[in-house]
């Protein structure tokens, strides 16, 4: 009888360690870092890779880190969270990613539109640039940004904060460190950082939250950079050699000046005009899914 209870003993203190254990890796910081740590390092690498070699080999290479990122947020959020991953699941992804992607580039277009209209742009087509080559190379940055920080961004930090705070707060968090990680690059101010945080940040988010997917956040993050890319305008401050080379006049809050578009008030404007119908709608979503009600897509 002793040593019968001496086991059970040990069985229930073995079962409390397990279970503080499992209670550790499933608190939303620890495997938000952990994910986070396996994007970065994935994407790191095949960065090194990629800016070895040119082409469809390049691509090729992105489409590869791609994956493999997704495939560590989905076993993060499995076997660490402990939930299941609705946000990437292949149903309709090709169609919420093409959405995503047209949303973006109406966005981006409009807002070099309204700036050129305003002096603040103009574009020469830049004859010496080899078109497939710029093609491929910004198609390939764009799409590695956009999955990259949309699984870190919109996926493991916002969901991981989400669970600690709510929604507001998990939108305001991530649009603040959105921003906060742009402050390094070339030509930033702490007024790009602010509209980083407002144009992407928030847009970003209010899209997660409006169509509960991550394949349109996504997708929209991908047509900004791109357009931007392929229009010879700096990408968050980062040179690009695109198809035109751009001549900027006027002030920087117009033209977002050696930052490129997003330093520009035009797309924060425009932006929080995208957001706010994003937020409604998604609201009204969680609001009827909260009571129970029929919700329509």
């Amino acid at each position: 009888m002793k040593k019968k209870a001496s086991e059970n003993k040990e069985n229930l203190q073995n079962g409390g360690k397990l279970s503080a254990w499992s209670s550790f890796w499933r608190f939303p910081i620890v495997w938000m870092l952990v994910g986070a740590i396996g994007i970065v390092l994935i994407d790191t690498l095949f960065r090194q890779l990629t800016e070895r070699v040119d082409g469809v080999i390049s691509l090729v290479l992105t489409l590869v880190m791609g994956l493999l990122a997704i495939l560590v947020y989905k076993l993060t959020l499995t076997y660490l969270a402990r939930r299941s991953t609705p946000e990437i699941a292949r149903q309709r992804a090709g169609i919420e990613a093409v959405l995503g992607v047209l949303t973006g580039t109406i966005f981006i277009a409009g807002s070099v539109l309204i700036i050129m209209v305003l002096g603040g742009y103009s574009f020469q087509w830049a004859s010496s640039a080899n078109a497939g080559s710029v093609l491929l190379s910004t198609i390939g940055a764009a799409l590695g940004a956009a999955i990259v920080e949309e699984l870190i961004f919109r996926g493991l930090m916002f969901q991981a904060i989400d669970r600690l705070g709510g929604k507001p707060l998990a939108l305001a968090v991530t649009s603040l460190f959105f921003g906060v990680a742009h402050l390094g690059n070339t030509g930033a101010t702490l007024w790009s950082a602010f509209a980083i945080a407002l144009e992407a940040g928030v847009l970003l988010g209010a899209a997660f939250l409006w169509r509960r997917n991550l394949w349109f956040a996504m997708g929209l993050h991908f047509a900004w950079n791109a357009l931007e890319g392929l229009l010879g305008i700096p990408v968050s401050g980062h040179s690009t050699a695109g198809l035109f080379t751009v001549e900027v006049n006027g002030a920087a809050l117009l033209t977002g000046g050696d930052f490129g578009l997003e330093g520009s008030i035009v797309p924060v404007l425009g932006s929080l005009l995208l957001s706010i119908p994003m937020l409604i709608g998604a609201a009204r979503y969680f609001r009827a899914e909260a009571r129970n009600l029929p919700i329509s897509k």
